[in-house]
């Protein structure tokens, strides 16, 4: 796991107030758990389907982050929030050239439109209450293509953009902007991939270390690592590297 960060602002999980979205399952339900654990006041576990969570001491909330007014009615429950988890993502098993658009829109509308309409939601209630935090959940593909996957990986890349930008214009009202980088873990989400998956756990855990220290960007383990080391290279020779050579 790497950190890097240029903040002197450091994040306490405890006795915060969280929301986390996508929290029925997976990383989002992992997320919310661990929170818990570590002393969280409340933690809003949000969801499309808020009777599909199961997690005890959380508070369901049904939000579509796709949907504006669902998003809006969000806001207006949770306006104690000091610490914003955007989880919630999807891919459809894209490719750019030959996939229906409507798949293509609908991963661009999730990973970054509705993420931004969370940030834009939220800013102002973060600011009211200290500042606070806000985590993306992004993705070692956020760096590299990949056939069968180009969408989800334009639009993570537009979210990796989206971080790096409200980071720097939510400064000023002293919001932690964190991104978390990550390979394929073993969760619903990765079913389909058959490679190796790593603990989805450990990477919520180095996660939450992340914005406790502060960090700008969160790579949760040594693929992510890899990965953005190679933005420094010829993208094809890491194109060759995934594809055993064909690129």
């Amino acid at each position: 796991m790497d950190t890097s960060s240029t903040h002197t602002q450091h994040f306490a999980v405890e006795g915060s107030v969280a929301l986390v979205t996508g929290a029925n399952r997976g990383l989002g339900r992992l997320f919310a758990q661990q929170l818990l654990e570590r002393g969280a006041e409340r933690v809003y576990a949000a969801a499309r389907r808020p009777g599909e969570i199961d997690l005890p001491g959380v508070v369901p909330l049904e939000l579509d982050i796709t949907d504006d007014a669902s998003v809006a009615r969000a806001r207006a429950r949770a306006g104690d929030v000091t610490l914003l988890v955007n989880n919630a993502g999807i891919s459809n098993w894209t490719d750019l050239v030959t996939s229906e658009l409507a798949a293509l829109r609908q991963e661009m509308d999730t990973n970054f439109w509705g993420t931004l309409a969370m940030v834009r939601a939220f800013a102002p209630v973060l600011a009211a209450n200290g500042g606070g935090a806000i985590l993306n959940v992004l993705s070692a593909q956020s760096w590299f293509a990949y056939p069968g996957t180009n969408g989800y990986h334009a639009a993570k890349a537009a979210q990796w953009a989206l971080t790096n930008g409200v980071r720097l214009e939510l400064a000023d009202q002293g919001t932690l902007v964190t991104g978390l980088h990550l390979g394929a873990v073993d969760t619903g989400f990765s079913a389909a991939y058959d490679g190796p998956k790593g603990d989805p756990a450990d990477s919520v855990r180095v996660a939450l270390d992340g914005l406790t220290q502060g960090a700008a960007e969160v790579l949760a383990d040594a693929w992510s690592a890899h990965v953005k080391r190679s933005l420094a290279d010829d993208p094809t020779r890491l194109a060759a590297e995934i594809s055993g050579g064909a690129v």
